[in-house]
C-alpha cells in the first residue's frame, strides 16, 4: 500500500482487464488562519503504456512538466484507461462536493465552447446523484475512465452499499479528468507535482 496522508492506496487497480499503476497522488486542502484543512486524498491510476503518448516531453524536468498545461492535456487525452480514486479526509455533504465539481466542469466546458444541452443534462444527473449523499471520513469516490466504454463514478460510503452512475457525456468526463489532472488549473497542486515527478522518469 502507498500511504497518502495516512490513507492507504493500492499500488495497482484493474480496469477492463488492464492493470493500472498509481502514478500520482496528493490532497485537496485549504489554509484558513494559518491552519491547513485537508479535504480529500487523491490517487491517479494510469496505464503504464501512457508513456508512449508522452514522448514529445522526454527529458523535461518534473518542475517544467508541472507548469506545462499542454503536457497534462496530452495525459488527459491519451487513449488509455484511467482511474481516479478520491478518499474523503474531512467529512463533507455530497451537495458541497458536487457543487465544486460542477462549477469547475461548467467553466472548462464554457471555455472550450462545448457547453450544450447534452452537457447540461449530464451535469444535472451528476448533481442529483451526489445531492443526497453524505461523505464521512474514508468514504471513497472512484472515477473510472475505460478506454472503450462509458466513464463511471462509484461511491462507497461507510456501512452503505456502493452506488454508481455513468457520466454519459464524453465532454463532461474529459473535464472531470481536467479538474483532477489539468496541470496548473487542477484542484490539487500536490497531485500534479507527483504526476509530473513519475511521468518525467520516462
Amino acid at each position: 500500500m502507498v500511504m497518502v496522508d495516512g490513507i492507504p492506496f493500492p499500488p495497482h487497480v484493474n480496469l477492463n482487464n488492464a492493470q493500472l499503476s498509481l502514478m500520482g497522488h496528493g490532497i485537496t486542502d485549504i489554509e484558513i488562519h494559518f491552519l491547513q484543512i485537508k479535504f480529500t486524498a487523491i490517487g491517479v491510476y494510469l496505464d503504464p503504456e501512457i508513456v508512449s503518448h508522452l514522448q514529445k516531453w522526454k527529458g523535461k524536468t518534473p518542475a517544467d512538466l508541472s507548469q506545462d498545461d499542454d503536457f497534462f492535456e496530452a495525459v488527459i487525452e491519451a487513449a488509455t484507461n484511467a482511474v481516479l480514486r478520491v478518499v474523503v479526509i474531512k467529512e463533507i455533504k455530497g451537495s458541497q462536493y458536487v457543487l465544486q465539481l460542477e462549477s469547475a466542469v461548467r467553466d472548462f466546458l464554457a471555455e472550450a465552447d462545448l457547453f450544450e444541452d447534452e452537457e447540461e443534462a449530464a451535469l444535472e444527473r451528476l448533481v442529483t446523484f451526489f445531492q443526497s449523499k453524505y461523505f464521512k471520513q474514508n468514504s471513497v469516490i472512484t472515477f473510472s475512465f475505460p478506454q472503450n466504454a462509458s466513464p463511471k463514478i462509484v461511491v462507497a460510503t461507510e456501512g452503505k452499499e456502493e452506488s454508481a452512475i455513468e457520466v454519459g457525456n464524453a465532454n463532461v468526463a474529459r473535464m472531470i479528468k481536467k479538474w483532477y489532472m489539468g496541470g496548473t488549473r487542477a484542484v490539487s497542486p500536490s497531485t500534479i507535482s507527483s504526476l509530473a515527478k513519475t511521468l518525467a522518469i520516462v
